[in-house]
């Protein structure tokens, strides 16, 4: 009698623990399975854009991404011209960005009081959620002519002799969508840079006083340690720049030409797309377009999960989670 009580307590217990671990089990499968949701709706991305496409690319080739006619009347389509324009802006962008970007982290997490940082914490967090379109509106209605009366009959007074600040002063132009594509990315490299750097332990920044290092010095070193992480950041940046469509396309000028002037209007690739889609009339135009964004889309991911990994070895270096 005493053995048969003691087995069915024993089964008592194990069943009492499978009710117990049974949420648990039923949690990890249902989140396991939304993860997977996430990958398959990127596969499903990438495949309708690629056959999609199929036209384009049975047509043109490789060749696509090298040649820089894009005429609808004539189907005959390029991205070259695109590509061009995305490049120089977003590297416009991110060369007046990164600076300031910078400057802002290394003030917040180095030098600002408690107060201010906090307060300037709060106004990058603003800056980064207002809407791309308003920072078109802005772009168009105010920055512009800022640009065709001011900043650009001083950059071809003074640098015109240079082949970037020659061609005609419309306001529109590349120079004028870096500066605001910068203006737009600023925040997210510098609230990146500001947690990768607030990432170091303090007991370093005590131990580099300790040796006589200036406050200088201690930034210096925090910067060297944070690197991957603020390159990461940089480079999170740049996929932002890349991939932004509204604001650029309406300050950029949207004209498929190569000039060697910052100051001429080009497109960029998530700009045609926007502006010829809805338009678009026969179906290799379609599929070109399709083309321009698979290009684009790939070229995002991978910049994004580049930059992604470099974060993530730089928070799991100091065991940040």
């Amino acid at each position: 009698m005493i053995l048969k009580f003691n087995k069915s307590k024993s089964n008592q217990d194990i069943e009492l623990k499978v009710k117990s671990r049974l949420p648990d089990i039923i949690f990890k499968n249902v989140t396991l399975i939304f993860a997977f949701i996430i990958i398959f709706l990127v596969l499903w991305i990438i495949y309708e854009l690629y056959k999609d496409a199929e036209p384009s690319r049975d047509r043109f080739g490789w060749s696509f991404i090298f040649n820089e006619e894009w005429e609808p009347l004539k189907e005959k389509y390029g991205a070259l011209t695109f590509i061009y324009g995305t490049v120089v802006s977003s590297i416009i962008a991110l060369l007046i960005s990164l600076p300031v970007s910078l400057g802002v982290a290394i003030f917040l997490s180095e030098i600002a009081h408690r107060y201010i940082k906090t307060t300037f914490s709060f106004l990058i967090e603003i800056l980064a959620a207002i809407p791309s379109i308003i920072y078109g509106f802005w772009g168009i209605f105010v920055f512009a002519t800022f640009m065709r009366n001011t900043v650009q009959p001083f950059l071809q007074s003074t640098l015109g002799f240079l082949p970037f600040f020659k061609g005609t002063n419309y306001g529109y132009g590349m120079l004028t969508a870096g500066i605001i594509l910068a203006i737009m990315i600023t925040p997210i490299i510098t609230a990146i840079s500001r947690d990768m750097l607030k990432a170091i332990p303090q007991s370093q920044r005590e131990a580099a006083y300790a040796l006589g290092a200036t406050r200088w010095e201690a930034i210096k070193m925090a910067l060297l340690n944070a690197k991957s992480g603020i390159l990461g950041a940089v480079v999170l940046g740049l996929g932002r720049a890349i991939g932004e469509t509204m604001a650029v396309t309406m300050v950029i000028g949207n004209r498929a030409q190569i000039k060697a002037s910052i100051l001429e209007p080009a497109y960029t690739m998530a700009s045609v797309i926007a502006n010829e889609f809805a338009e678009a009339s026969g179906s290799l135009h379609i599929s070109a377009l399709i083309e321009v964004g698979l290009i684009l889309f790939i070229v995002t991911f991978v910049i994004n999960s580049f930059a992604r990994l470099l974060i993530f070895s730089a928070t799991r270096k100091y065991d940040v989670k």
